[in-house]
């Protein structure tokens, strides 16, 4: 019988293999596919574990919290003792160098202003003239003796008193007490040395203000009565400006105001020519001053004390 061969170029069989049995390149990426499929199946379940790791990690322990967490947490009120703990930690002061730095700024200025009060202290009599120095020295030993006099006056008196004087003492005492009083008051005459003071204002500029100026000088200068234009001069007395002149305790006066002063008359001009004094002040205002020491001088005009309507003497105490 005749032999038969197998036929290599014949149709393809039911699982794509030719009948040679060797696969065609369809097949070959079939599997291939196959295969990538099997090992995507087998990596996602350990990518899935290695995500749930991942968020176990990343979840936050107990008491531990995120950027929005913290930034609530910080802007929460916060009572009690830890209020009063924060405040210590806010309030406390921190060495640091820009502190130490202000410290020393701070030193450094306040010795500086130290040493400048110093200065401007010790500087003070030293910018004036030697006839100035020797003026200020007069008047203040003046003072400085007037003071001491009334002192040891006083302390006679007491003396006297307490060691029991006789009634004649005690009058005579009591009636120069009451002399001195008076003088002070303006309620009586008063004569003695003093110095005669025209100022002359052709233009009428001088006001109440320089007035009473002049007035404290002559008082600073020891003038135990003063009158100006006829007009007793006492502490109450007030001034006031009016058209044409001033008003004295409500008595209208006109230049040229003649000032009459009882005390130490060269204490007392020498205290109207002291550098920006009254002297100066006239000048300026186109006026004119004038002094006039005499050994003798009287004061007539008095001033009339209306009684008080609210102020009392303090009862003495009863023995």
């Amino acid at each position: 019988m005749p032999e038969r061969t197998s036929d290599t170029s014949g149709p393809e069989t039911q699982d794509g293999a030719t009948q040679s049995g060797q696969p065609q390149p369809d097949q070959v990426q079939h599997e291939q596919t196959q295969v990538e499929q099997g090992k995507s199946a087998q990596t996602q379940p350990e990518q899935g574990a290695a995500k749930s790791d991942a968020a176990l990690q990343a979840r936050p322990e107990p008491g531990a919290y995120d950027g929005a967490g913290a930034a609530q947490n910080q802007y929460s009120p916060v009572t009690g003792k830890a209020a009063w703990k924060r405040l210590f930690r806010m309030g406390r002061p921190r060495p640091t160098r820009a502190n130490l730095i202000v410290g020393l700024l701070s030193l450094a200025l306040g010795f500086a202003i130290a040493a400048q009060v110093r200065q401007t202290d010790l500087e003070g009599l030293s910018n004036l003239r030697e006839d100035e120095l020797v003026r200020i020295l007069d008047n203040v030993t003046q003072e400085n003796s007037r003071l001491s006099g009334e002192i040891r006056e006083l302390e006679r008196t007491r003396t006297q008193l307490a060691a029991g004087a006789s009634s004649e003492e005690a009058r005579a005492a009591a009636q120069a007490r009451l002399d001195s009083i008076q003088v002070l008051s303006g309620t009586v005459p008063t004569t003695g040395p003093g110095i005669i003071l025209r100022i002359n204002d052709p233009e009428e500029r001088v006001t109440g203000a320089l007035l009473l100026d002049t007035l404290q000088e002559l008082r600073d200068a020891g003038a135990e009565a003063v009158q100006i234009n006829g007009v007793r001069v006492v502490a109450s007395t007030y001034f006031t400006d009016i058209a044409g002149g001033v008003t004295i305790s409500g008595r209208p006066v006109q230049p040229p105001y003649v000032i009459y002063a009882i005390g130490d008359p060269p204490t007392m001009a020498a205290a109207m020519d002291i550098p920006g004094g009254m002297r100066e002040s006239v000048r300026r205002l186109n006026a004119e001053a004038t002094v006039e020491q005499r050994d003798s001088l009287d004061i007539t005009s008095v001033h009339t004390p209306s009684t008080p309507e609210y102020a009392r003497p303090v009862p003495g105490p009863t023995s």
